[in-house]
């Protein structure tokens, strides 16, 4: 699917599990089913919420090939390439390839923090490698290296390099960057706390936590910003921030999938060393999420 269709709400995907630990590719893809009927753009596997790198690249191919087939075709499907080497990045990306995925989703090299300098080349490596077009994943909050809008000027010149999911949780980025770039990447928001600002300031797509478990009301207050019709999309934004803010904790696997199964749209289970929640933590996210569900506005048909 043409990366120039790439925009809207893009849910980055949990990786639904059994108690025990193993894959639940039926629940992963029932919630695919939700989140299409829902109105979503595409959608980003395998990223921090997929538990990347808590799978083995078995797994990791198991679930691209279950989305792939769960989509059929009707939205973009992109998956998270997220590895400790470059050599180890390709070899998942060779993985994407097989399973028919329609664009990678790049993070930098894992564990050691990069500079910019190696950053970059990092993804110029997996661009060479590969035809398939790549967003790359800006998160200096959890990976300790920021590219700047002149970094990505920088990279230009790698065409299948076409979208950049901004995540360095500064609401001015992305007209740093529109006015850097101006239009030659597709840029999405990566940070569900300032989805707002960011789509009334050049965002065309949200790579979204929140759309696991609230899937209509996230792409309506997308589509609400996107359309200017700022004064529903602010009641929404209002009413979803409480919920919206349990995505940029340390914990944002557990307390999204604990809110995935209040409102039954998957399961709270997770892949150690993450664990389930308990006591006054697990209480506090559940009073947020049926605080958001008590109340639930209605949504325009």
């Amino acid at each position: 699917m043409a990366h120039q269709d790439w925009g809207g709400v893009f849910p980055a995907l949990m990786t639904e599990m059994n108690k025990d630990g193993s894959l639940d590719l039926e629940g992963t893809s029932r919630h695919i089913e939700l989140c299409i009927q829902a109105g979503v753009g595409g959608f980003v596997m395998l990223g921090t919420l997929g538990e990347n790198n808590s799978l083995l690249a078995w797994e990791k191919e198991a679930v691209m090939r279950a989305a792939v087939e769960a989509v059929n075709g009707r939205v973009p499907v992109i998956t998270g390439i997220a590895e400790y080497s470059g050599d180890m990045a390709i070899a998942s990306v060779r993985l994407a390839e097989q399973a028919g995925c329609d664009g990678l989703m790049a993070l930098p090299s894992m564990v050691y923090q990069q500079d910019s300098r190696e950053a970059m080349a990092h993804f110029r490596a997996i661009a060479g490698a590969t035809d398939l077009p790549i967003m790359i994943y800006n998160n200096p909050v959890s990976y300790k290296v920021d590219l700047s809008p002149e970094d990505f000027v920088e990279l230009a010149d790698v065409d299948n390099i076409v979208a950049v999911k901004e995540s360095s949780h500064d609401s001015r980025r992305m007209t740093d960057m529109v006015n850097a770039c101006g239009n030659r990447y597709r840029l999405f928001c990566g940070v569900d706390d300032v989805i707002l600002e960011n789509v009334v300031c050049g965002a065309v797509g949200w790579v979204a936590g929140l759309t696991n478990p609230f899937p209509n009301e996230s792409v309506q207050l997308f589509d609400a910003a996107r359309a200017g019709r700022i004064d529903e999309a602010v009641a929404l934004y209002r009413w979803l921030m409480p919920v919206l803010h349990l995505d940029t904790s340390v914990k944002l696997v557990q307390y999204l999938k604990l809110a995935n199964q209040i409102t039954g749209t998957g399961a709270e289970w997770v892949r150690p060393p993450r664990m389930p929640l308990v006591g006054e933590e697990r209480a506090r996210v559940e009073s947020i999420v049926l605080r958001a569900l008590d109340n639930r506005p209605a949504l325009a048909a």
